[in-house]
């Protein structure tokens, strides 16, 4: 029995986890009747993500903020600034997110989505590791070589990269992140890349039209920190990270800072 049977119990599994899979998407799609199905595009049209009123999945629909992400042949890459909370990082899981449940049939919490088959490549929640005696920087680089290596498949890479090559100088991250954010677009890719390095905004220069600076930003009300989560045109204006530690108990020095170093 075991010899005849034995041999099976894989192809058993990988059915019972299919159904599972579905069952859980049948699930989602009948707790969120208003979420749509997407629009799945030819690859022959180039690369695509166009989202309407795009909105993360997991954050419950009276609190959750939607915003417009488009991402095609026309518009390869946006570069997102803005100051700490503000809501990068969560856009970029928003379009992550869906674009998985997009993909794997499911409906997706946007108004409406056209999105093409791509592979996904991502550098998000990147850490150190004492066990693997690797650091951040090490991390973050080893991460992106694995998107750098995914472009080089048949089907083009949307890649989100947050905080690109965190943990090393200003200068050797302008070049490091030019690099690579070059050879992906190069390679066919569309994507989104977060920083709070302004000087990285500069890298959208070298795509004319075809990459966007946009940006996050707070309200300081009352003396309360505050954010609507709405992404805006152009580069962000202004940081929050001084605001952050003197309402963290922090007391700042005054700092002579020289303006030509």
């Amino acid at each position: 029995w075991l010899k005849r049977v034995g041999p099976h119990c894989p192809e058993w599994l990988a059915a019972v986890g299919e159904f599972e899979a579905l069952c859980s998407l049948a699930g989602h799609a009948y707790e969120h009747p208003t979420d749509p199905f997407p629009e799945i595009v030819e690859p022959a049209e180039g690369p695509c993500f166009e989202g309407t009123s795009l909105g993360h999945p997991l954050i419950p629909e009276h609190q959750v903020v939607r915003n417009d992400v488009t991402l095609n042949s026309q518009d390869r890459l946006l570069m997102i600034s803005g100051s700490n909370m503000s809501g990068k990082s969560t856009l970029m899981r928003t379009v992550g997110t869906n674009f998985v449940l997009a993909l794997a049939g499911a409906p997706v919490r946007a108004v409406s989505l056209r999105v093409s088959p791509m592979q996904a490549g991502t550098a998000m929640r990147v850490q150190d590791s004492l066990q693997q005696g690797a650091s951040l920087f090490y991390q973050s680089v080893a991460r992106l070589s694995a998107v750098v290596h995914l472009a080089d498949g048949p089907e083009p890479v949307l890649f989100l990269l947050d905080e690109i090559l965190q943990g090393t100088n200003s200068h050797d991250r302008r070049i490091g992140a030019q690099s690579v954010i070059e050879t992906l677009i190069e390679r066919g890719g569309i994507g989104i890349v977060t920083t709070h390095d302004l000087a990285l905004t500069e890298i959208t220069d070298l795509f004319g039209d075809k990459a966007r600076n946009v940006h996050f930003e707070d309200q300081l009300v009352d003396g309360k920190m505050t954010f609507d989560y709405r992404m805006r045109p152009g580069v962000v204006e202004h940081s929050n990270a001084l605001e952050l530690m003197k309402m963290m108990g922090i007391q700042l020095k005054e700092v002579e800072i020289d303006p030509e170093s």
